[in-house]
């Protein structure tokens, strides 16, 4: 499998009769990263189907974690990666038991430190329009290069140079990519959009 961009699609109120259509849609844009928060209807269900039919072509994983017994779960169901809008170590290190991958939720660098000591794969910073390019920036100067950041919340195509800048690896994107009765024509335009201006910016 190619090298994934580092952008994860959010797909926040999918149902399980939607998801394998969305997720067709996004990889063939080229987004191979793909996101079931928590609190979607019937998640467990959309993570499962997403996971059977596209897990060798692109990382199926959960958001909205909260809790510790929910990454078995997520696991079970085929899930690689958990998403959390908050630092809990317990989940955290539940996940790399399970040998998933982590990016929870950070905002202070007592929030990032905490999440790299408990094994976190990468860091979320959300969210990222209140921080802002400036605010990650200053915190990115005393984390360890090696861990990856993402601007989730607030970024969009129009501001990943911005994030790039900061020192963002990547990005979650959750409203502009995805809502609910959304089209896959819009869906597909959108992506598309993502995807090119994430490799022009890469690229520089």
């Amino acid at each position: 499998m190619a090298e994934h961009r580092h952008i994860i699609a959010i797909l926040r109120g999918i149902t399980p009769f939607e998801v394998t259509g969305i997720c067709e849609t996004l990889i063939s844009a080229g987004i191979t990263m793909i996101e079931v928060p928590l609190n979607s209807p019937d998640a467990i269900t959309s993570i499962g189907k997403a996971a059977e039919t596209f897990g060798d072509r692109a990382m199926i994983g959960a958001g909205t974690v909260l809790r510790q017994s929910e990454v078995l779960e997520i696991a079970e169901a085929g899930g690689t990666f958990i998403v959390s809008p908050n630092t809990d170590k317990k989940v955290i290190r539940e996940t790399v038991r399970l040998t998933l991958k982590s990016y929870p939720g950070v905002f202070t660098p007592t929030d990032a430190f905490a999440a790299i000591k408990a094994g976190a794969t990468g860091l979320k910073f959300f969210p990222a329009e209140v921080l802002g390019p400036k605010g990650i920036k200053a915190m990115k100067a005393v984390l360890p290069p090696s861990i990856p950041l993402y601007a989730v919340g607030g970024a969009n195509p129009d501001n990943f140079r911005e994030y790039f800048a900061a020192g963002c690896e990547g990005f979650g994107l959750g409203s502009y990519l995805y809502k609910p009765g959304m089209s896959r024509e819009d869906v597909l335009s959108r992506a598309a959009t993502a995807v090119i201006a994430y490799d022009e910016e890469k690229g520089k």
